[in-house]
C-alpha cells in the first residue's frame, strides 16, 4: 500500500511524492470510485477528493437505489416512470441505457458486500423493494434508511484493497490541465488532467495522465437551503466549463420536497420513502392534507417538483414556516424498523415521528443539468469523462426520479472506465506541462470578501432562482452575478487560491449558467416553472450552452 493510501492522513503528501498514474478520477463517491475500481482492473488510477474521501454527496443518500427486480415490474414501467418525472425532456435512449443495467449494478453491489435489506419469501431470501413518490411499483433496494452510507464504505473499502488505486483526499480541484497548459503550447482542446490545492500545504499540484474522469458531484451550494454536502459547490461543472466543454439544462434544479425545519440542523433530509410507505403531508394551522388541491390522483406520491410546488404553495398562501410530514399512524415498530436512522435522529432533536408530525420545508436537492455526456460518458474534451451528478446524460430530463440518482453514477461510472481501457491506444502520452504559476499573488487579508459574496450568491439565488420564478426576477440575479464576477475574478488574480476562494469561483459560475440557462427557457416545465410562461410547449428541447 502506498503512502496515499492511507485515507485521510495522507492530505500532506505531496504529488511528488505520488507516482505516475494513467487515469485520475476527481470525486470519491459512487460515481468516481465505480470508475475507478473498473478501470483499476489493469490501469493504475489516482482518486482525488475535495477534504475527506466520505465528504460527498453518495454517503448522504437516505432512499436507495432504483432497479426493476420484481416479477410484476418491468423495464418500460420505469422508463415510463423516468420520463414522466422528467416532463419528457429526458433522452429515451439514454433512460433505457440506465434501467436495464440497473439489475446488473444491484448484482456487483451485493458481490461488494453491500447489505441490502432482505425479506423471506417462499422461494427464499429476496431483497426487500420499497416505493417512492413517482414510482409506479415497488423497486427501490436500499439499506433501512441509510442506503448511500452503506454503499460508500462498500466501494471504499473495495478502492483501499487494490493495489492500482491510490486515493489521495485533501485536494480542492481548481482548472482541468488542457493542451494551452503544456510547456509547447498547443491549441487543442485535449484534458491531461487536474491543478488540484493541497488543503494541508496550501500549494497547488500538477496531476497529469492520460485520461480524467470527472465525477465531482452538484452546485446544490449554490442554494441557501439545501440538502446537498457543503463541498457541492459546482466544481466540476464550472472546471468543465472554461476548459471549453458544453453545459445543458442547468435550469433544472431539483428542490427536494420535505427537509427538516429546523433551525440549529438545517440540511437534514426526511426520505421520499416515508411518503412512499404512507407519510402524509398536513397543513399545520388546519391539520389537514392538501395534496387533493394540488395532484389528487397521486397525491403525496406524485414527482418531487410538484410536491415541491405544492409544500411552496401551502407556505406561501397561509403564512407558514413549515408544513407537517405524518407517519404516526403506522405503529412504532414500523416507523423505527423502516426509518431507523431518521427516527434516532429526530429523537435527539426532541421529535417522536411515531407519535408527532415532522416539521419539513423543500430545499435544493439535486443537479439535474451539468457537463453534456453521450453514453459513453464522453464530454466534448478529448481526455475527459465524467459522471454522476456533475453531468447531463438524458437521464434526468426537467426532474430527476427518486432513487435514480446512485444508479446512474454505477451505470456511467462503469461506462467511462470500459470507454477510456477501449480506446486507450487512441489517448497518448501527456506532454510536459507548465507548474502552477504563483510569481504575481500574495496571501489575502481580506477573507471578509470571501464570506460575504458566497452568502450574497446563496441569498439571491434562493429568492430571485427558486422554486417558482419570473423574468425580472432572474434579470435581477443576472444583474448581481455580472457585478460579482467582476470583483471576484479581481481577487481570484490577486491572492493565493484557496479552497473558499476556488470554491466561490465556481459557485459564481454554477450560478451564472442556471440563470442564462433559466432565461432561455421561455416556457414551465418540470423543475423550471415561471410565472412568466406557465405553459408547456408542444416539442421538449434541451438549453445547451456553449463557452
Amino acid at each position: 500500500m502506498n503512502t496515499a493510501k492511507a485515507g485521510e492522513n495522507a492530505a500532506g503528501v505531496s504529488e511528488h511524492d505520488i507516482p505516475p498514474h494513467d487515469v485520475i478520477v476527481i470525486g470519491s463517491g459512487a460515481a468516481g470510485l465505480t470508475a475507478a475500481l473498473e478501470l483499476a482492473e489493469s490501469k493504475r488510477v489516482l482518486v482525488l477528493a475535495k477534504g475527506s474521501l466520505t465528504g460527498g454527496s453518495t454517503a448522504w443518500a437516505q432512499g436507495g437505489i432504483a432497479a426493476v427486480l420484481d416479477a410484476g415490474d418491468t423495464f418500460e414501467n420505469h422508463v415510463r416512470d423516468t420520463m414522466v418525472a422528467g416532463a419528457g425532456l429526458n433522452n429515451r435512449e439514454a433512460v433505457e441505457f440506465v434501467i436495464e443495467r440497473a439489475p446488473g449494478s444491484i448484482d456487483r453491489l451485493c458481490e461488494l458486500g453491500v447489505p441490502f435489506n432482505r425479506e423471506k419469501m417462499e422461494s427464499g431470501d429476496a431483497l426487500h423493494l420499497t416505493r417512492e413518490g413517482g414510482h409506479s411499483h415497488r423497486r427501490i433496494v436500499h439499506v433501512d434508511d441509510a442506503t448511500g452510507w452503506a454503499v460508500q464504505d462498500a466501494l471504499l473499502t473495495a478502492a483501499r484493497a487494490n493495489e492500482n488505486i491510490t486515493l489521495l483526499p485533501g485536494r480542492t480541484a481548481i482548472d482541468l490541465i488542457t493542451d494551452r497548459h503544456r510547456e509547447h503550447y498547443s491549441g487543442a482542446g485535449h484534458v491531461w488532467g487536474v491543478y488540484a490545492l493541497n488543503e494541508e500545504t496550501g500549494r497547488v499540484e500538477r496531476h497529469v495522465a492520460r485520461a480524467t474522469v470527472l465525477a465531482s458531484g452538484g452546485a446544490g451550494r449554490v442554494y441557501r437551503f439545501s440538502t446537498a454536502p457543503r463541498g457541492a459547490t459546482g466544481d466540476g461543472i464550472a472546471m468543465a466549463w472554461r476548459a471549453g466543454a458544453r453545459v445543458s439544462n442547468m435550469e433544472m434544479m431539483q428542490f427536494h420536497p420535505t427537509c427538516l425545519y429546523n433551525l440549529d440542523v438545517k440540511n437534514f433530509l426526511i426520505t421520499e420513502a416515508v411518503r412512499g410507505e404512507g407519510g402524509r403531508l398536513t397543513n399545520p394551522r388546519t391539520g389537514k392534507r392538501f395534496m387533493a388541491y394540488y395532484d389528487a390522483e397521486r397525491m403525496e406520491l406524485a414527482p418531487r417538483d410538484v410536491v415541491a410546488r405544492a409544500i411552496d404553495a401551502e407556505i406561501k398562501r397561509f403564512g407558514l414556516d413549515y408544513v407537517h410530514l405524518d407517519i404516526s399512524h403506522e405503529s412504532p415498530e414500523f416507523v423505527k424498523g423502516h426509518f431507523p436512522t431518521i427516527h434516532e435522529k429526530l429523537i435527539g432533536l426532541g421529535i417522536d415521528m411515531t407519535s408527532e408530525p415532522i416539521p419539513v420545508v423543500p430545499a435544493q436537492h439535486y443537479t439535474c443539468g451539468g457537463v453534456v455526456v453521450d453514453l459513453s460518458a464522453r464530454t466534448d474534451l478529448p481526455g475527459l469523462w465524467a459522471a454522476g451528478e456533475c453531468t447531463e446524460s438524458g437521464l434526468h430530463g426537467a426532474n430527476r426520479l427518486a432513487s435514480n440518482s446512485l444508479l446512474e453514477c454505477f451505470v456511467f461510472g462503469e461506462a467511462a472506465a470500459f470507454d477510456i481501457l477501449a480506446r486507450w491506444d487512441e489517448l497518448g502520452e501527456p506532454p510536459s506541462i507548465l507548474p502552477w504559476d504563483e510569481s504575481r499573488v500574495t496571501d489575502s487579508d481580506e477573507e471578509v470578501v470571501i464570506k460575504q459574496n458566497w452568502t450574497e450568491i446563496r441569498r439571491f439565488m434562493w429568492n430571485y432562482v427558486g422554486i417558482v420564478r419570473t423574468t425580472k426576477r432572474l434579470e435581477r440575479a443576472a444583474h448581481r452575478i455580472e457585478l460579482l464576477k467582476r470583483e471576484v475574478e479581481d481577487y481570484y488574480g490577486s491572492f493565493r487560491v484557496t479552497t473558499d476562494l476556488i470554491e466561490l469561483r465556481n459557485l459564481l459560475q454554477a450560478a451564472e449558467l442556471i440563470v442564462k440557462s433559466a432565461l432561455h427557457r421561455k416556457e414551465s416545465r418540470g423543475l423550471h416553472y415561471t410565472l412568466d410562461y406557465p405553459e408547456t410547449e408542444a416539442e421538449p428541447r434541451d438549453t445547451v450552452l456553449v463557452p
